[in-house]
């Protein structure tokens, strides 16, 4: 996420911190970097004009001058004006008094809409709700049919009317959602592959006729720009609430994240970060500027750490290491934790400092996926007793893996390492992790 954006800016702030004093010169020179590397990443140039000129202006001025560390303060204005042109504080979702909350998903073909309702309804029932999804894209042949797996998959309701029209459909989902006791209900609107009249007539329709608490409009980030720039029509004609950006976790260029909020004036609600059905993130303009001038995100990383946290298990866990019995059994369960919080790459863009490590050093999901299947291809023995695995089990286990004899040498030279490390720590002197568990239970 951001990683190119992230990187050229840190290497503005690495010029601007090793000046030893700031002037209006060397101000508009780092500033006209930072123009370029915005304008690089897809970022309106109004936008980025906008941001330029108010950035100058508290920069440019006897409080920066005489500070001690001017070029940080700097960086921290840079970081203080992207929060603000993100939207400065996060908005939540409004909800109802009186059940069903009707949410209308809009936006064009492609952009990640189904499977962000879907996301959005998983994300609502972990925060207490009971919602359904409705699918009222009648005009895609396969949106209907997505809706219902992706229904399945998470085990929520889908209301399903083949033959009837989008209007119709979404007016009557209102009365199934009080009859089926369900407090939310996400309308899934028919996308195109551009902006046209039939489509804009038809999701204006459903929002008159149910009135909807909040329209979401969903946008694809990596298409930059235009991402921008469609947001701008359809709020002309619907008047949304809020944006959705989905792939985030791809190959973008981070111009839609930073500019849409300033074009449209609305807030960015939420994010996609990955395929996954719970690969979705509320937004928050601070938490994605820290992560955009490559600051981390500590806080994001945490709640996710909270999310997946089970805490029955983490006591068994810390009670075996302090007994020194840690198997390559328990090894696997918290490779599964992991997992569920995000991809690697992702978990580590929320560390301060990892955008600095060399391009090479990115991290590697498949790496996991090789540790995995190579303790999976041992014997419940072997993983209870790694010591007993010789040249013949190791042969075995990597045929059984699809890996190499070194890659299974190395994991268990690896674990073995581990295991003694683990040895040390005698009772009272776990690792802070562990101690910060025991204070908070």
């Amino acid at each position: 996420m951001f990683e190119d954006l992230t990187q050229k800016l840190e290497l503005v702030f690495k010029k601007l911190r090793g000046q030893g004093k700031i002037t209006e010169a060397n101000v508009a020179e780092s500033l006209r970097e930072v123009r370029r590397v915005l304008l690089d990443a897809d970022v309106n140039y109004k936008v980025v004009k906008q941001f330029i000129d108010d950035v100058q202006k508290r920069s440019v001025g006897q409080e920066v001058l005489q500070s001690i560390t001017p070029g940080q303060l700097i960086v921290k204005i840079i970081f203080d004006e992207m929060v603000k042109l993100m939207g400065a504080t996060y908005s939540e979702m409004k909800f109802s008094t009186s059940p069903p909350t009707v949410i209308m998903v809009a936006g064009l073909q492609g952009s990640g809409k189904t499977t962000f309702c879907a996301k959005l309804a998983s994300h609502l029932r972990n925060k207490g709700h009971f919602p359904m999804l409705v699918a009222a894209d009648v005009h895609r042949p396969a949106a209907t049919d997505q809706l219902e797996l992706l229904g399945k998959q998470i085990q929520i309701p889908v209301i399903v009317e083949r033959g009837k029209g989008a209007v119709e459909i979404a007016e009557e989902s209102i009365d199934k959602a009080r009859k089926a006791a369900r407090d939310v209900i996400i309308i899934d609107t028919a996308g195109r592959m551009h902006i046209d009249e039939e489509m804009m007539h038809e999701v204006e329709m459903i929002k008159s006729r149910v009135n909807p608490h909040e329209i979401l409009f969903v946008v694809d980030s990596m298409t930059g720009q235009d991402a921008v720039n469609t947001a701008k029509a359809f709020h002309d004609r619907l008047n949304f609430d809020g944006v959705v950006l989905t792939k985030l976790d791809g190959d973008t260029r981070g111009g839609a994240a930073i500019s849409i909020r300033a074009v449209v004036n609305k807030p960015i609600k939420f994010v996609g970060v990955g395929e996954k059905l719970d690969a979705l993130e509320v937004f928050h303009p601070d938490r994605m500027a820290t992560r955009i001038l490559g600051m981390g995100d500590i806080v994001t990383l945490v709640e996710k750490a909270q999310e997946s946290y089970d805490e029955q298990k983490a006591r068994k866990l810390e009670d075996k290491l302090r007994k020194s019995q840690f198997t390559f059994e328990d090894f696997l369960d918290q490779l599964h934790e992991i997992k569920k919080m995000g991809s690697l790459q992702q978990l580590m863009s929320m560390i301060p400092g990892m955008n600095r490590l060399p391009m090479n050093s990115a991290v590697d999901d498949k790496a996991l996926v090789r540790v995995e299947a190579i303790i999976q291809s041992m014997t419940k023995e072997e993983r209870q007793k790694p010591q007993i695995i010789n040249g013949t089990r190791r042969r075995r286990i990597a045929l059984g893996s699809g890996t190499s004899i070194q890659e299974v040498n190395k994991i268990l030279k690896q674990f073995g390492e581990m295991q003694k490390m683990m040895k040390t720590f005698s009772k009272g002197k776990l690792p802070k992790m562990f101690q910060g568990m025991q204070m908070t239970n």
